[in-house]
């Protein structure tokens, strides 16, 4: 069953009499101040708009569907000044018939708060926020990437699934993630710069020991099982524990060199020895030396590459 509001078409105006133009209108569900609920652009309720809608440069509002029901809306100026917020108006005009195939919608086809998605671009997309370390909170929270009401629900997933290390809050946590967000706090977002997403060691099962310890970087007490931890290295210099095995090791023996011996009577007084158990004399040993041989390093010593082949792009978090 679909119906809308008047709103849908109807042109909005600032208190001059100028038409808003880009103003953002919101649809939330009734009771909650930040829930969206989704409006779309067919009878049948099967596209889903974004959410808020944006007005046209006349201040026009595009034309859209709900089910049946009461809706809480919000309309702001393109800056996000509330011009009006109704917590609750009837959909009119509901439908009783057979056109559309206006049935229930499969709600996990639909974003929901804390979704992520990733695209090959940066643009600002509409219901969402981007994984960059920034801040979101209240409007006059003074955030860094969206100050806006509309964040109320992603500060409280984030408040609820992440310690302050991964998700930090201003000022410290209070009593609730509502508390925090009433009185202006802001909350930073998970920081998905430079990084690719890996599934948690366990994921609700045992550990599957794919990921050491070692290998998880981001301290804190973080492990191969801690949400939001982080780890990797995009450039790796090798130690000599890491060096392949089967290196070249030179062995250097001391030798000794064999000198003539003389014989006696020959005009030269000389020294002879005989070698242990020879029945004459053999000659004259020097003393045993190494040769001094010496290997020179040729290795570089630098880091090298540890990408694998790779895409850059944004990841976003819905609202």
């Amino acid at each position: 069953m679909a119906g809308s509001l008047n709103l849908a078409l109807a042109q909005q105006l600032d208190i001059n009499g100028n038409p808003l133009a880009g103003a953002l209108l919101y649809f939330f569900q009734v009771g909650t101040v930040a829930t969206f609920q989704n409006s779309y652009q067919d009878f049948g309720l099967t596209i889903v708009n974004p959410n808020p809608l944006v007005a046209d440069e006349y201040g026009r509002i595009p034309m859209f569907y709900l089910a049946d029901g009461q809706v809480h809306v919000r309309l702001t100026d393109a800056n996000g000044t509330v011009i009006f917020d109704y917590p609750s108006m009837q959909v009119i005009g509901p439908s009783s018939g057979s056109g559309g195939g206006g049935g229930g919608v499969d709600p996990s086809t639909i974003a929901a708060t804390g979704d992520i998605k990733f695209r090959a671009t940066s643009e600002v997309l509409i219901g969402w926020v981007k994984l960059n370390a920034q801040t979101i909170g209240a409007a006059t929270s003074g955030a860094t990437q969206r100050a806006n009401a509309d964040t109320q629900n992603l500060f409280v997933y984030l408040w609820n699934n992440f310690p302050n290390s991964k998700a930090p809050v201003s000022g410290g946590r209070g009593a609730s993630a509502g508390a925090d967000f009433s009185v202006n706090k802001t909350i930073g977002l998970p920081d998905w710069r430079d990084k690719c997403p890996v599934g948690l060691d366990d994921m609700g099962n045992t550990p599957a020991g794919g990921i050491l310890a070692a290998n998880v970087t981001s301290g804190g007490g973080d492990g191969p099982t801690t949400p939001g931890a982080s780890g990797g290295e995009a450039n790796h210099t090798l130690v000599v524990a890491e060096a392949p095995a089967g290196q070249i090791t030179l062995n250097d023996p001391e030798h000794q060199h064999q000198m003539p011996a003389s014989a006696p009577g020959s005009g030269t007084t000389a020294i002879v020895y005989a070698n242990e158990g020879a029945s004459s004399p053999s000659g004259v040993y020097t003393e045993p030396a190494s040769t001094g041989i010496t290997l020179t390093d040729h290795a570089g010593g630098l880091a090298h590459n540890n990408m694998m082949p790779f895409i850059l792009g944004t990841f976003y978090i819905h609202l």
